[in-house]
C-alpha cells in the first residue's frame, strides 16, 4: 500500500477506506454509510499494539513435561519458538491424537476434539476463522465435536426454530426497515432498539439505516414505545414512550397484555383461527383455569413493576393500530430465555400480524442487517467439507462438555452425551470473554491433553493455551467482505504488511496439512487468492444470470465496493399469510405453534409461561444480592475485539470498564463518580468504575461485557477480574433443558465501595507472561 492511496476494506461493524500516513493507518467511513459506526476508531491501534503476537509460543509446562491435564494453565509461562520447530511439535501432538490416520469407513471419527471458534475474526468470507479450522479437522481427524447455535440467540433460536420452523428467516427476512419508515403505527421493542447493536453485524454492515430510518419513521407520525430497565436501549431522538420493567419480567407484562386484550375481545380471531394451533391450552393458561391465576395486569404489575393502567393502554392501543413487535437478543440470554420470544409471537398473533407493517419480528434491534431486503445472489463462502463425528454441543456448554465427559444432557426434545475430549483447537474467538463464570471455565480448560489456539493477541484464552500460533488481522491480508441483507460486496484490500512473523489461518493450517499428509484435500491445490477468485464465482456467475454488470475478479479485488441486487421475493411470513395452506410453516401442524408438544414433552410449560429464575429481584437470593446485573453488549467495541483501540479506551476509567447503576442506589452506598466497585456473588467477583446514572432502573447494575478478563487475588475478598468482565460473577447455567441457551445476560450480585487502593488494571499487552521467554530450540523462521 503506498502513501496516500486509499484502499478498501471492511469490518463486521462497517466497511471503510484507509490511507497511510508515516506508520499511522487513517480510516475513512466507507462513502455510503449514513451513520457510520465509531468502532472504526478503534481499528488503527491493532497494527502494532504491544499486545500483538508476533512468534509461536509455547507453554513452558507442556514442552518440558508433554500433553495432558494441567492446572498450570492460565499461570505458566510461554517458550517462543520458530514456526518450523512449532509446527512440527503441533504437527507431532496432533498425529499422536489421531489426525491423518482416519479412514473413510470410521463410523464416528474425531470425538475426542473440539473444534472452537466463535466466527467473529473477521468480516472476510475466506480468512474466516471458524470456516478454517473446521474444515482443517475435518480433513485431518474426518471430523471434530461440533458446536451449535450461538451465544447471542440460543434460547430463542431454538424455539422459533420449534414454533415458526425458522428462525433465521424470520430474524432476517422482510424489509422491517422499510415497513418503519412507511407503514408501520406502533413499535413495541421488548428490549429496545439499541444503536449500539444496530451498528454491527457479521461480515460487515456497509449502510447503517436504523438511525435515520427511526426518525424518519418518528416525523411520520409512528410511535415507539421501548420496553427495558435502560433508558438508552432506545436512544434515537424521536417519539417514545419508556417502561422499565424488572429485569427478566417481560413475559409478564405481554401476558397482562394478552389478557386484556381477551377480557376485552379484542383478539383478532380470525387470525387465530387461520394461522395458529394450540390456542385453547394457551387460552385457559391466560385465564387462570389451570394454574388458577388469571394474568391481569395487576398480577403482571406485581411482577413486573409497570402500572397496570399502562399494561392496559398498551394493549389497546397495539390492538388499533398497525403493530410490530419486536424481541431483541438480550431477553432470551437468560433463564427460561424461550419464553419472552415466544410469547411475543403470540402477543403479535392476537392483535393480527398480516397486513404490511405490523407483525412480529425477531432480533431487529440486535444485528444491523435484520430488517433489510434480503439479496438476489449467493455470497462467496468457503466449503467447510464433511464432519463425519456427528458430535455437537450447544455452544454455551463448554464447561460441561469439558468437565463431565460422559455425562448426558437434552436439547431440542432429544438426549446427548458428552465426548471425552483431547484436543480443543481454537481459532477466531476468546471464550474467556463471552463465556459465564469464568473461574469454572478455566478449571474446564485444565483438563485436555493439548489446547492450541491462533491469535493475532494475547488474552486470557491464550494464557489458557500449550501451543499460540500468532495470526495475522484482516488488515493484513486481502479477502471479500459480505453479508446476508448487506447491499454491498466488498474488496478486502491488504493495508499493511504482517506484524512480526505473524500468518494468516489458511497457511497455518497449510503447513499443518503438509505435515499430517492431508494438504491435497484442505487446499485443493489452491493459494489464498485462488480460492478468493474460486469463492468470487458463485456471486459473479449468479449476477451474470441475472443481466447485472459485474467486473471480474481481478478488476473487483483492484477495484470499488460492488452494488449487490436485492429480491423481491416476498418472505416467510408474508409467503405464508397470503397461502398458509401452500406455504405451510415447518413445524408440527404448518402453522405458528402457541401450543407444542416437543417442548411439553421436555417437562415445560407447552405454550408460553411465566416461569420464575433463580436469579431475579423477586427471588429468595435478592435479599442476600439485592441488585440485578445486567452484562449487557458493550458500545465502544464488538464483543472483546480490539478493546485497546481509541473508542473502547475512551470509555473506560483508568483502565477499567465502567458500571452503571440508579444515582439513588448510589448515593445510598456512598458511591460516587468513577469510584471504585467492587461487584461480586458466590461465583466471584469483579471491580469496575462506577458511574451513577439516571438512565438504569433502582436495583440494577449495567456492566457490558469485553473487558479483557484479568483474575488477581485480592487481599480478604478471593479472587477478582481487576478489570471489569461480568463474567466473573455470571451463572453458567442453561436457558432450558430444551435450548441448553446462555443464560449469561442477568444474575444478581453484590455492590460496594471498594475502599483502599483498587489494584491497578491489567494492562492488555502484559495478558500473557513470559511470551518473551527465548527457546531452548533452534528458532528458524523463514516463510513458507
Amino acid at each position: 500500500m503506498t502513501q496516500n492511496s486509499p484502499r478498501y476494506h471492511s469490518s463486521h461493524w462497517g466497511a471503510f477506506s484507509a490511507t497511510r500516513e508515516g506508520n499511522d493507518l487513517v480510516i475513512c467511513p466507507f462513502a455510503e454509510d449514513p451513520d457510520p459506526s465509531p468502532i472504526l476508531r478503534n481499528i488503527p491501534a491493532a497494527l502494532n499494539h504491544p499486545a500483538r503476537l508476533s512468534r509461536p509460543l509455547v507453554r513452558r509446562g507442556w514442552l518440558e513435561d508433554g500433553p495432558g491435564p494441567d492446572g498450570r494453565r492460565g499461570s505458566d509461562d510461554y517458550v517462543e519458538m520458530g514456526w518450523d520447530e512449532t509446527l512440527d511439535l503441533a504437527a507431532s501432538e496432533l498425529k499422536r491424537l489421531g489426525a491423518g490416520s482416519w479412514k473413510a469407513d470410521d463410523l464416528h471419527p474425531g470425538r475426542h476434539v473440539f473444534g472452537g471458534s466463535y466466527g467473529w475474526s473477521s468480516a472476510g468470507r475466506f480468512h474466516h476463522a471458524q470456516s478454517q479450522v473446521h474444515r482443517f479437522l475435518n480433513m485431518a481427524f474426518g471430523g471434530y465435536v461440533a458446536s451449535a447455535d450461538t451465544y447471542s440467540t440460543a434460547a430463542g433460536s431454538v424455539i422459533m426454530d420449534t414454533v415458526v420452523g425458522n428462525s433465521t428467516r424470520i430474524s432476517r427476512e422482510g424489509r422491517w426497515w422499510e415497513h418503519i419508515r412507511d407503514t408501520t403505527e406502533l413499535v413495541i421493542a421488548f428490549g429496545g432498539l439499541p444503536t449500539r447493536n444496530l451498528s454491527v453485524s457479521p461480515g460487515g454492515s456497509s449502510q447503517h439505516i436504523a438511525r435515520d430510518t427511526i426518525t424518519a419513521a418518528s416525523a411520520r407520525g409512528c410511535r415507539f414505545v421501548s420496553i427495558s430497565p435502560l433508558q438508552d436501549d432506545f436512544n434515537v431522538e424521536g417519539a417514545v414512550t419508556r417502561y422499565a420493567p424488572r429485569p427478566a419480567t417481560d413475559v409478564a407484562v405481554m401476558l397482562g397484555m394478552a389478557y386484556h386484550l381477551q377480557a376485552e375481545q379484542l383478539v383478532d380471531r380470525d387470525y387465530i383461527a387461520r394461522y395458529t394451533s394450540g390456542w385453547e391450552a394457551f387460552s385457559a393458561y391466560l385465564e387462570g383455569r389451570t394454574d388458577q391465576q388469571p394474568k391481569t395486569p395487576e398480577w403482571a404489575e406485581t411482577i413486573s413493576g409497570v402500572a397496570a393502567a399502562d399494561i392496559r393502554a398498551l394493549a389497546e392501543e397495539a390492538a388499533r393500530k398497525r403493530t410490530l413487535v419486536t424481541v431483541s437478543y438480550s431477553l432470551q440470554r437468560a433463564e427460561n430465555g424461550e419464553q419472552p420470544v415466544w410469547m411475543a409471537l403470540v402477543l403479535s398473533a392476537m392483535i393480527g400480524g398480516a397486513k404490511p407493517g405490523s407483525g412480529f419480528v425477531y432480533a431487529l434491534g440486535s444485528m444491523g442487517n435484520h430488517g433489510k431486503p434480503s439479496l438476489a445472489v449467493p455470497l462467496p463462502t468457503l466449503p467447510q467439507g464433511h464432519n463425519r463425528s456427528g458430535d455437537f454441543i450447544p455452544v454455551a456448554r463448554i464447561s460441561d462438555l469439558l468437565l463431565n465427559p460422559g455425562a448426558d444432557y437434552t436439547y431440542r426434545g432429544k438426549t446427548h452425551s458428552y465426548s471425552d475430549i483431547k484436543l480443543v483447537y481454537w481459532a477466531g474467538g476468546n471464550p474467556f470473554h463471552h463465556h459465564q463464570d469464568l473461574r469454572r471455565l478455566a478449571q474446564a480448560f485444565s483438563r485436555p491433553d493439548t489446547i492450541i489456539v491462533h491469535d493475532s493477541v494475547c488474552t486470557a484464552t491464550t494464557r489458557h493455551a500449550d501451543i499460540i500460533f500468532p495470526a495475522t488481522i484482516t488488515a493484513e491480508r486481502e479477502d471479500i467482505g459480505a453479508s446476508a441483507g448487506d447491499p454491498f460486496l466488498m474488496p478486502m484490500q491488504k493495508l499493511c504488511e504482517p506484524h512480526g512473523m505473524a500468518r494468516d489461518d489458511y497457511t497455518i493450517f497449510c503447513n499443518l496439512a503438509e505435515r499430517l499428509g492431508c494438504l491435497d484435500s484442505y487446499s485443493e491445490g489452491r493459494s489464498a487468492r485462488d480460492w478468493l477468485s474460486h469463492m468470487y464465482r458463485k456471486t459473479r456467475d449468479a449476477m451474470e444470470q441475472l443481466g447485472e454488470p459485474v467486473p471480474d475478479f481481478d478488476s473487483f479485488m483492484e477495484g470499488t465496493p460492488l452494488a449487490l441486487p436485492t429480491s423481491e421475493a416476498p418472505s416467510m411470513m408474508e409467503a405464508f399469510h397470503a397461502d398458509p395452506e401452500a406455504n405451510a410453516l415447518a413445524t408440527e401442524t404448518g402453522r405458528i405453534q402457541i401450543f407444542s408438544k416437543l417442548v411439553a414433552s421436555t417437562g415445560l410449560p407447552g405454550h408460553p409461561a411465566w416461569i420464575e429464575p433463580a436469579e431475579w429481584l423477586g427471588a429468595e437470593l435478592a435479599k442476600t444480592h439485592p441488585f440485578q446485573l445486567i452484562a449487557n453488549q458493550p458500545k465502544g467495541k464488538l464483543h472483546s475485539q480490539l478493546d485497546f483501540g481509541a473508542t473502547s479506551m475512551s470509555g473506560k476509567i483508568a483502565g477499567r470498564e465502567v458500571a452503571r447503576m440508579n444515582e439513588d442506589d448510589a448515593r445510598a452506598l456512598g458511591i460516587g463518580e468513577g469510584d471504585m466497585i467492587l461487584i461480586s456473588n458466590a461465583r466471584g467477583a469483579t471491580i469496575a468504575a462506577a458511574q451513577p446514572s439516571e438512565k438504569v432502573m433502582p436495583s440494577v447494575i449495567q456492566l457490558s461485557t469485553g473487558a479483557w478478563y484479568a483474575p488477581r487475588e485480592i487481599e480478604g475478598r478471593g479472587i477478582a477480574c481487576v478489570n471489569g468482565n461480568p463474567n466473573a460473577v455470571t451463572a453458567d447455567r442453561p436457558a432450558s433443558c430444551f435450548s441448553q441457551g446462555c443464560a449469561g445476560q442477568l444474575c444478581l450480585v453484590s455492590v460496594e465501595k471498594y475502599h483502599g487502593d483498587a489494584p491497578a488494571a491489567m494492562r492488555h499487552e502484559d495478558m500473557l507472561m513470559g511470551r518473551r521467554t527465548p527457546g531452548s530450540l533452534t528458532t528458524t523462521d523463514h516463510q513458507p
